[in-house]
């Protein structure tokens, strides 16, 4: 039986992107007969065959020190096992398989400094940045995959970030493998508008007539929720009412209701937190509005367009590479301006445009399904493992 380690700081399919994605994996490997290890600091318990470490890292350690602690307790232990395979998802110093769900650290950082609208904040906040200890310790993590020697398989999960790497850290492009994200058509899909539309638009006091155009994060501002809230007033003044926003994920601070009330979207931007049944929100949600200033692949892209949803966002989202600008979405420029977003859900807001479009979104998603990333992904944990068994054979 082939054994791969799996570390992630939570495996939970709740707890973000890349975590879901883990635990997803997870089930495959299982499925597909390996003996699956996961490490990391709590776990959901699926899939329940996995075996699981627990990793000790000091809760009330500043965050540097908890990274470079799991980074290198990670190595400690794998080490002392022959694993077939140990896969790395961006918090390890010890692989032979890399798969970075957060892309390269410098990118990242820069890209959404521009979420700070005032140049001079800006410029503080570059500063104080480029002298965090925290901002150090993950570039020295994340870069280890790159200095190292024999180097392990890279995998990147958009073309955004194969760029990145590449350009980051010199590496031959032909050496970084791209393998997008994958979406479960069999959960995500445009059959949900039939079965789950109208009671949840009924509770938000939602007409049918509206457009929701639906915006899922935590991080709001990172995400892009300000240029949206813009775009959204600068649409109220030109439509005037027919449309609403739906912020699914984090709830609002104080700052972003004030700007709401500033600009009279108290009633037309409407926050339903955290929600585990996503489906439903896709399902009475006609747009996908996601103006981030950095993502390395988000699934919510793929999840929406699987159920029939055109997708708004920017160059500064791996997902982008999957869309058809202006066939099943739009990608706006980085980093996104207000007036732009506002003229592209303007766009949507016509029935026949938004269902061609909804139409065009949901095939091309059938073209990354997460069977098919799946398959990627163990066709190359199979020729790592079948390399490192030739190898102690020789």
């Amino acid at each position: 039986m082939k054994t791969i380690a799996l570390a992630i700081e939570h495996f939970s399919r709740f707890a973000g992107g890349a975590e879901s994605y883990a635990v997803s994996l997870a089930h495959s490997l299982v499925r597909e007969g390996w003996e699956v290890h996961l490490f990391g600091e709590s776990w959901d318990e699926e899939p329940e065959e996995a075996l699981f470490h627990l990793m000790n890292i000091p809760r009330r350690w500043p965050s540097w020190a908890r990274m470079l602690r799991f980074a290198l307790e990670h190595r400690r232990r794998t080490a002392s096992r022959a694993f077939d395979v140990i896969m790395g998802f961006g918090n390890t110093i010890h692989m032979n398989v890399y798969q970075s769900h957060g892309g390269v650290h410098w990118c990242s950082t820069m890209r959404k400094l521009y979420a700070e609208q005032n140049g001079l904040l800006r410029s503080v906040n570059w500063l104080i940045m480029a002298l965090s200890l925290k901002q150090w310790a993950r570039h020295w993590i994340e870069s280890a995959p790159f200095r190292m020697t024999p180097r392990p398989r890279i995998i990147a999960i958009s073309q955004m970030i194969k760029d990145d790497m590449v350009r980051s850290y010199g590496i031959d492009g032909r050496r970084v493998e791209l393998i997008y994200n994958g979406v479960d058509t069999s959960r995500f899909n445009p059959g949900l508008r039939d079965r789950l539309r109208g009671s949840f638009r009924q509770a938000l006091g939602v007409s049918s007539e509206e457009v929701i155009f639906l915006f899922a994060a935590y991080e709001l501002r990172k995400k892009g929720i300000i240029p949206l809230i813009e775009a959204a007033g600068m649409l109220k003044q030109l439509v005037g009412e027919g449309f609403r926003v739906v912020v699914a994920g984090a709830e609002p601070s104080t700052g972003i209701t004030q700007r709401l009330a500033r600009l009279g979207l108290g009633k037309t931007v409407i926050f339903v937190g955290r929600m585990r049944n996503m489906e439903e929100c896709y399902a009475n949600s006609d747009v996908l509005v996601l103006p981030t200033f950095y993502d390395a692949c988000s699934l919510v892209v793929f999840e929406a367009m699987a159920c029939g949803l055109p997708c708004i966002t920017t160059k500064a989202n791996g997902a982008a590479g999957i869309i058809t600008d202006g066939l099943d979405g739009f990608i706006l420029d980085h980093p996104p301006q207000p007036n732009e977003l506002a003229n592209k859900m303007a766009l949507l807001l016509e029935p026949a445009r938004r269902e061609l479009m909804g139409t065009a979104a949901a095939t091309k998603a059938l073209q990354y399904t997460i069977e098919r990333n799946h398959q990627d992904i163990l066709r190359v944990l199979g020729e790592v493992a079948g390399a490192r068994e030739k190898s102690k054979g020789e």
